[in-house]
């Protein structure tokens, strides 16, 4: 029991556990629960009492509640980070910052040109430009003795900026019709936050309590309702961060996350073939992550550290960087999630969905394989 207890507490257990959870959703999407599933996960629930009620279904109160959550450990992340972690020293944080930039901006540039001839799926330019933190990492560790550990800080820093600009994409491109009253509120909710912050208040509920009140102003606002998760996240004070954090990071790892690619990664293979993959949709995906964030990355860090802005980390060498670059093209959980907010009506979920998964795993392997190869010869 004590070996079980800590391989779930680990890198790998955690990306074990979402292997396990998009391996169930594809079952069930492909089985005689299939009906059952989708049912569920369209099932309309109601939370709050008279007019101040909710009405989404299971899947959005997913989506945009429990993502919520993991947004705001994300928000405590990057700023735990900031102040005193990895990207606290400029000379660290260069690195996984300018590999960061091109690990987004190629995958892009690649899904866009994949997907020029059609307006109606090159808005999802963004979805291949995204890296998961925890898939990613708990890959890594499977290779972990064979890679210098500054490899492995690079690719947390790198993943964590990587978010950062998601979340970014995300309030600047996914916004339904904007409430400007809700949108004040949600305003008002962050200056009173601020404030918190400012008078030095350590206690945690009143900042969850206010932030509470800013998701629902947030959800009501046509922002999506997420980035309030950020925004909380970045307001605790520095000396409650740790222990919300901890009380965080186990819910959400191997909570809200496989909860999440149980509901998201289940695709319908009824139909599917080769000429699926050609779809631009999926074709650009698959590129975009396997092929797009390993050139962006490598290139990137190779820029930077040949006009002097960045070194590579002590004991790593080129190979060994471009293997970890590889390991960035597992976009997972926050590929589906920018693709579930691209495609909102859901015309394009078999392609999103597959792609996600194909560029995904093709990373994973090939970059394990490739890190695992290299210290063997």
């Amino acid at each position: 029991m004590e070996g079980l207890r800590k391989f779930l507490k680990s890198d790998v257990g955690a990306g074990a556990l979402l292997v396990l959870a998009a391996a169930v959703a594809m079952t069930l999407a492909n089985s005689a629960a299939a009906d059952s599933y989708e049912g569920t996960l369209g099932t309309v629930l109601r939370i709050g009492i008279g007019d101040l009620a909710l009405e989404k279904t299971v899947l959005h109160w997913i989506n945009d509640g429990l993502m919520a959550v993991f947004f705001m450990l994300v928000g405590l992340e990057i700023k735990r980070e900031l102040l005193d972690g990895e990207l606290s020293d400029p000379r660290r944080a260069a690195l996984p910052l300018f590999g960061a930039i091109g690990g987004m901006l190629v995958p892009a540039a690649v899904y866009a040109f994949v997907n020029r001839d059609s307006a109606e799926t090159l808005v999802g330019w963004p979805i291949p430009a995204a890296t998961d933190i925890a898939f990613a990492i708990g890959v890594l560790s499977l290779v972990k003795r064979h890679v210098a550990p500054g490899l492995r800080i690079f690719l947390l820093g790198l993943a964590i900026i990587d978010d950062l600009g998601a979340i970014v994409l995300i309030a600047l491109l996914f916004t339904a019709d904007i409430s400007s009253q809700a949108l004040t509120l949600a305003a008002l909710c962050i200056a009173v936050l601020a404030l918190l912050n400012r008078l030095g208040v350590e206690r945690l509920w009143p900042y969850l309590a206010i932030g509470t009140l800013l998701w629902l102003s947030v959800l009501k606002s046509g922002v999506h309702a997420t980035l309030a998760g950020v925004v909380i996240g970045s307001m605790i004070p520095h000396k409650a961060m740790p222990k919300l954090e901890h009380a965080l990071h186990p819910w959400v790892t191997f909570g809200i996350m496989p909860i999440f690619a149980l509901a998201n990664a289940g695709a319908s293979l009824e139909g599917v073939g080769l000429h699926t993959f050609a779809e631009p949709v999926a074709l650009g995906i698959v590129l975009g992550l396997f092929i797009g964030k390993q050139l962006g990355v490598f290139v990137a860090c190779g820029l930077a550290v040949r006009f002097g802005f960045a070194q590579l980390p002590a004991g790593s060498n080129w190979t060994s960087l471009h293997g970890v670059a590889i390991l960035t093209g597992i976009g997972f959980t926050m590929s589906l999630f920018v693709g579930s907010l691209a495609f909102p009506t859901g015309e394009h979920d078999t392609a999103v969905r597959l792609g996600v998964l194909t560029g995904s795993v093709l990373s994973a392997i090939i970059g394990c394989s490739w890190l695992w190869l290299l210290r063997k010869r």
